[in-house]
């Protein structure tokens, strides 16, 4: 083998084993507008109700940030958070979206310590979660890009009580273009009362993400 031949080889092999640095840069210089709600590694905050969005898939992240934009969600005057979700990604490009959500996805998720379902009195959550949840999110709630379902391990009580209310009243998931989301709001009307979907919220939010 020449010298000209390892070189080439060597040059090669080094390429290959480089990370997109270019991409990752961008995609965290676009968090920064992000990070002052949802925290500096897409962890969350409970106090500004901002839910938590790394090692969340990134094409449901995608989705979410064209529905913000484009209005399909957020436009509700009765979504404030959501209201101001379309204000932040109201100019970004369609490419920084993808961007976006592609280094959000990147990022790992918060480990909660080692919670456990077994520290559970009866079954109800886990059995109501299964029969109306687990299809589609996962039976350990870790989601299913197969059915464009989100992770839904990892999110606090009050971002989940809050979608499925929204989910439930018609301010999420109520355009006919969102079939998604119409999917989720029928599947509301699954849980019998609110004592059964804290016990389900209970159930997700005792995994780990």
């Amino acid at each position: 083998m020449t010298p000209t031949t390892c070189f080439s080889l060597l040059l090669v092999l080094m390429l290959s084993g480089m990370p997109a640095i270019a991409g990752d840069e961008k995609g965290e210089a676009l968090y920064q507008r992000c990070a002052a709600c949802h925290g500096d590694r897409g962890q969350g905050n409970q106090a500004l109700k901002a839910p938590a969005l790394a090692g969340q898939q990134a094409d449901y992240l995608y989705r979410q940030l064209q529905q913000f934009q484009s209005g399909l969600r957020g436009s509700d005057a009765r979504d404030v958070t959501g209201g101001l979700m379309r204000v932040q990604v109201k100019h970004l490009k369609a490419d920084d979206l993808q961007v976006l959500a592609t280094y959000l996805g990147t990022l790992p998720s918060a480990s909660k310590g080692g919670a456990k379902t077994e520290a559970f009195s009866g079954r109800t959550g886990y059995n109501y979660y299964q029969a109306s949840c687990g299809g589609c999110h996962g039976g350990r709630a870790e989601g299913n890009p197969a059915f464009s379902a989100p992770k839904l391990a990892g999110l606090s009580a009050d971002y989940l009580t809050r979608q499925f209310r929204n989910y439930a009243e018609g301010i999420r998931g109520s355009d006919q273009s969102d079939r998604y989301g119409r999917q989720m709001r029928m599947m509301t009307r699954s849980l019998p009362d609110d004592k059964t979907l804290e016990q389900v919220i209970a159930y997700i939010t005792a995994q780990q993400p």
